[in-house]
């Protein structure tokens, strides 16, 4: 027996002793043709069999069945038609650290991973992540149908590898590269992240033939960029011995200007970023304004020839539909390279990133890995080697299926909805808004500073993080977050909107917002600091009130 002293486990129990033997009656009335006493009774042995124990123990601990597992278990068989809760394996946990000596049943291991993934958060209630949680069930199946696909081996699978050079074709007419589509120089990544390690790898390249031609030292490259870049920046730097050369932010500011950008530059520059749609707030930092300046600077410093890279992990699907007229991309001369989130609002399922160069000679030769199966020169520009075709061919079918018109849509529908978020959120007279009308749909909002009757600054007694937590009760992820360095007392939260993302669901969000507000009010009146800052200022407030005698005799006593 387990007592509060002795916690016994499972495998301290004494085994099930062996079932009775049926009666002839019950023999008799399994082979009248109802099998189900037989078919339960067949059960129970297995069950009990595996476990060692009758099956209905509550309250025993669970047993990690890992490199040491039960000797029960080794004997089992494994019974396809027995239920998936009574084959004994879920009294045990899964193994944790050590695989297995002996594996379990498809339906078992199916349901215990899908058991230990029920306190994920559902992933379209997520509103920090930029990458998409939705799909069409037709290309959810087309990707299905390429999990066994290796997108590297190009001899085996060409028609796969035309799809990749497709979507790069497309990208590149998108982004106005004046390469010919049919020449376009580019590559499907993993994500942005590898898409960035390739374009500041050409950037760093570019720099050092032109040092080392010029016969000036190449040991001190830097890279000039905001501190609001996506931590993969300083991941390149790091990796690749790079300079990071920031320019930081400030209340108010939250990006590159082209002038503070300036001042950063020079000899050892491999290059300037750019970031259409920041991580922070959603903003496009000013592109046209950076090129302009690098214009001047290459043209003052004609052996610099500084190149400009836009990081569009997540504007690059966005720019070209809702704000046709902006000029971002390689319409401006001195943007040489660009990378963009497939994932993203490319509306592809996590994995897909692609980098594009405005022509061939921005790519060292290095870089490239040229291949000739299908009877012409391919360019090959990876980090990674193997990887599967599943995201290429969701890319390929998003950009069939909705078209320029769908794209374009799809985007003015999230503007809107973001747009009514924003509202709601004012609404509340609580909130300030941090993001931009024109950007990534997003709204990125903090707490207004709250002040007495005298206008002095008050302390709320709670932050954009109680809130962030409050709202995890309804399900809802809004992250709260800092600002980089030089604006880090700047907290706010933030809400993407994706494509999956209706009004409907907005709403609902808004209303929780003014529930988490209201309930966090509710306890912060009720907290002892709160009573005490209460009752200070009502005795200062009774002090300016008193009569001069009633001063006179305070003075007094005091």
């Amino acid at each position: 027996m387990a007592t509060a002293g002795n916690n016994a486990t499972t495998a301290d129990l004494a085994p099930a002793s062996a079932p009775e033997a049926p009666s002839s009656s019950s023999q008799q009335q399994g082979s009248k043709g109802s099998s189900l006493p037989h078919s339960l009774s067949k059960d129970r042995r297995i069950a009990e069999h595996a476990s060692g124990r009758p099956l209905n123990l509550q309250g025993s601990k669970t047993l990690d069945w890992g490199e040491d597992a039960p000797e029960e278990l080794q004997g089992l068989e494994h019974d396809a038609s027995l239920h998936v809760f009574s084959a004994g394996y879920d009294v045990y946990a899964l193994p944790k650290h050590h695989m297995p000596r002996r594996g379990m049943p498809a339906a078992v291991a199916a349901q215990g991973i899908t058991d230990l993934r029920q306190l994920d958060h559902n992933p379209r209630l997520n509103m920090a992540s930029f990458v998409t949680t939705w799909m069409e069930p037709e290309v959810t199946q087309l990707m299905q149908d390429c999990l066994n696909v290796n997108l590297v081996d190009k001899d085996e699978y060409p028609s796969t590898t035309d799809i990749h050079n497709r979507c790069v074709s497309m990208l590149a007419a998108l982004y106005h590269c004046p390469t010919p589509p049919d020449k376009a120089v580019g590559s499907g990544t993993v994500g942005s992240s590898e898409a960035i390690m390739l374009a500041g790898l050409a950037m760093k390249k570019k720099w050092q033939a032109r040092r080392k031609l010029a016969g000036l030292p190449t040991d001190k490259p830097n890279l000039v960029m905001s501190y609001t870049v996506q931590v993969c920046w300083e991941k390149f730097c790091r990796y690749w011995d790079v300079e990071e050369n920031y320019v930081t932010v400030e209340e108010g500011r939250y990006g590159i200007t082209p002038e503070l950008a300036r001042q950063k530059i020079d000899e050892n520059t491999i290059g300037v970023v750019g970031i259409l749609g920041s991580t922070y707030n959603g903003e496009f930092e000013d592109i046209k304004g950076l090129n302009d300046m690098l214009e001047e600077v290459n043209r003052e410093h004609p052996d610099w020839q500084v190149p400009l890279h836009v990081d569009a992990a997540s504007g690059g699907f966005i720019a070209p539909f809702s704000y046709p007229e902006l000029q971002w991309d390689f319409r401006l001369p001195w943007v040489k390279s660009i990378n963009v989130s497939g994932h993203k609002y490319g509306l592809v399922y996590p994995g897909m990133g692609w980098v594009l160069w405005r022509e061939p000679g921005d790519v060292p030769d290095d870089l490239v890995f040229h291949i000739n199966y299908l009877g012409s020169d391919q360019a090959s520009i990876t980090l990674n080697f193997s990887r599967g075709a599943a995201s290429v061919v969701g890319q390929y079918y998003q950009l069939l299926r909705l078209g320029r018109d769908g794209y374009t849509s799809v985007m003015a529908n999230l503007a809107t909805i973001a747009a009514r978020l924003a509202a709601g959120i004012l609404e509340t007279g609580e909130f300030e808004v941090l993001s931009r009308p024109e950007g990534v749909p997003l709204v990125a909002f903090r707490l207004t500073q709250k002040t007495d009757e005298q206008g002095n600054p008050v302390d709320r007694g709670f932050d954009e993080y109680d809130v962030s937590d409050r709202l995890k009760e309804h399900g809802w992820v809004l992250p709260a977050y800092t600002m980089p360095p030089n604006a880090r007392d700047v907290k706010l939260l933030r809400a993407v909107i994706r494509v999956d993302h209706s009004m409907t669901l907005v709403e609902k969000l808004i209303g929780h917002i003014s529930e988490a507000l209201a309930l966090l009010a509710l306890h912060e009146s009720r907290s002892e600091a709160s009573i005490l800052r209460h009752l200070r200022q009502h005795k200062q407030h009774h002090r300016h009130k008193s009569s001069p005698h009633l001063q006179v005799k305070t003075t007094s006593q005091c």
